[in-house]
């Protein structure tokens, strides 16, 4: 049990980690539920409740691995107190603020990552081969596996299919086959749950280890029991993030990007999904769903309609731009903040 001394302590950095699971949930809603909303299976009213229980199931089942990356894998998990969570966390939920403007689903854990090494570069103790060896890699190979995954299904679907005289449009007897309004809510529920896998560790992650520390808690089992009470109290907030900011991110990458139908939306939500779930149990590696999910978009779409007709779109443009720009700021922000906290003597 917290000691009551402490509760006031936790206060700062819990309220900014809320924010930050906010602004979470608002950039995963469209990764978790654009297909099903661009095939129009579901109704927007309905997403985001739906979204924040499967993401919380989906912490408590699988998550373990990446918060304890976030937490204790990437710098030393002694450095991580009152101060240095807070920066860390408002930095990132800033960066990821900034995107939910834009209307751009972004990545939360390229952000987060960059938030926590910008304060591993400033005290010179982090894990620099985690970093280059596993979790940069994943971040470019994932996608590229989404993408040409979704380009074959794409390829090896459409073409036969244009020899025998059918098609797979919105309008077509395929598409309108009550099974498929089916697996794509599995689908999209699936997705919302490889999301509680990876993405809550964001906030989770830092708030555990400082509580940990704070308590004097040295053992795993320990860890993974605070753990477990911060998932509790930050996953419910991603569907709050959800009611406030998925409505513009949905319609970009629901709507603006390709109409695509069922069948292949239900192709994008199973690749992206899968690749982003893997990631998140076997290595525990915090990896981008919105890039893997708009990547396999690109895939289905580039095998639909072409390259020149996806890749000029302007939507596609800001995503690259913002995708660059977001965990830069971030990591300038964590950096800058934590020299003025340090010249200040407040860590």
């Amino acid at each position: 049990m917290i000691p009551a001394s402490l509760i006031g302590y936790f206060i700062i950095p819990l309220i900014i980690g809320l924010f930050l699971a906010i602004t979470m949930g608002g950039s995963g809603t469209g990764p978790s539920f654009s297909a099903a909303y661009g095939a129009s299976v579901i109704r927007k009213s309905a997403i985001p409740g739906l979204f924040g229980i499967m993401v919380f199931l989906g912490a408590l089942i699988a998550g373990k691995q990446t918060a304890t990356t976030i937490g204790k894998g990437l710098l030393d998990p002694e450095l991580m107190n009152l101060t240095l969570v807070s920066i860390i966390l408002f930095s990132v939920s800033i960066s990821l603020l900034i995107a939910n403007i834009a209307g751009i689903p972004q990545s939360t854990s390229q952000s987060t990552v960059l938030a926590v090494m910008a304060a591993a570069t400033y005290f010179g103790s982090g894990n620099p081969q985690k970093l280059f060896t596993e979790i940069i890699p994943a971040w470019f190979i994932l996608p590229v596996l989404a993408y040409v995954i979704s380009y074959l299904m794409g390829k090896y679907i459409y073409r036969p299919m244009r020899r025998r005289g059918l098609t797979i449009s919105r309008s077509s007897n395929l598409n309108r086959k009550p099974v498929l309004n089916t697996l794509i809510m599995i689908m999209s529920l699936y997705v919302a749950f490889s999301i509680g896998s990876n993405n809550v560790a964001n906030a989770a992650g830092p708030i555990a280890s400082m509580t940990a520390n704070e308590l004097d808690v040295t053992t795993d089992r320990g860890f993974y029991l605070i753990l477990t009470l911060s998932v509790f109290m930050i996953a419910p907030a991603f569907g709050i993030g959800s009611s406030v900011f998925g409505n513009k991110i949905l319609q970009n990458t629901g709507k603006e990007i390709v109409l695509f139908g069922k069948f292949e939306a239900i192709i994008i939500s199973f690749v992206s999904a899968s690749l982003l779930l893997l990631a998140s149990v076997t290595k525990g590696i915090p990896s981008s769903l919105v890039q893997l999910n708009v990547a396999a978009i690109l895939g289905i779409g580039v095998a639909k309609l072409g390259p020149r007709n996806i890749f000029k779109k302007t939507e596609v443009r800001k995503f690259f731009l913002m995708w660059l720009i977001a965990p830069i700021i971030s990591f300038v922000l964590c950096l800058s903040f934590i020299a003025i906290a340090d010249y200040y003597n407040l860590l």
